[in-house]
């Protein structure tokens, strides 16, 4: 399925509306959809390095639909951090042994808006087609699969957590059905059946 850049734009902008770029000094959310000003979170799925962690507000990113598209709205001054984020990520999926995580990582690919995104922001999606019914394509879910190395987990989340603006969007698309066939012009309507004689 091709997806025209506008379209993207106008579905993200529409979804991300509300997100705006916060004020310098603005604590950003741990996780994504975590309420700001909450204690950080450590990257979802990792094990806790001490204490137990306060639990994730983050919600499941999965997909019911054919095809899906995320949206992530990011401060400019952390575009970099953000694209590095993605690097990992793209970098556990390749490198996953993982059959779920191989099935997603054949369909999810990762652009970047020319056009700013609300308040200004720089606008991520990622397309995911097809994507992986019922499968969790969180970013935490993806870069802890696999890997025990908590405190390097914790330095790339801080990647996600410093760069985003608000948690991302997530959209599950179906294809637009097509219309019932239209008689042919000209084209004389069916008798219709003679009604059944009465005994």
């Amino acid at each position: 399925m091709k997806v025209t850049l506008a379209a993207l734009l106008f579905a993200g902008l529409a979804t991300g509306a509300q997100a705006q770029v916060p004020a310098a000094g603005q604590q950003q959310p741990a996780v994504p959809g975590q309420v700001p000003g909450a204690p950080e979170q450590p990257v979802p799925g990792a094990r806790p390095v001490a204490a137990p962690p306060a639990p994730s507000a983050s919600a499941t990113r999965t997909f019911g639909a054919p095809v899906g598209l995320l949206f992530n709205t990011v401060r400019p001054d952390k575009a970099v951090d953000f694209e590095r984020l993605v690097a990992n990520v793209r970098k556990a999926l390749e490198s996953s042994t993982d059959p779920a995580l191989k099935a997603m990582a054949k369909g999810w690919h990762f652009y970047k808006a020319s056009e700013p995104g609300p308040g200004n922001s720089v606008l991520y999606v990622a397309i995911v087609d097809p994507t992986v019914p019922g499968e969790d394509y969180g970013l935490g879910r993806v870069l802890s699969s696999g890997s025990t190395d908590t405190a390097a987990l914790q330095e790339i989340w801080k990647l996600y957590t410093n760069s985003v603006t608000a948690g991302g969007s997530l959209l599950n698309l179906s294809p637009v059905p097509e219309p019932p066939a239209e008689p042919a012009a000209g084209a004389k309507p069916a008798p219709a059946a003679p009604a059944p004689a009465k005994p």
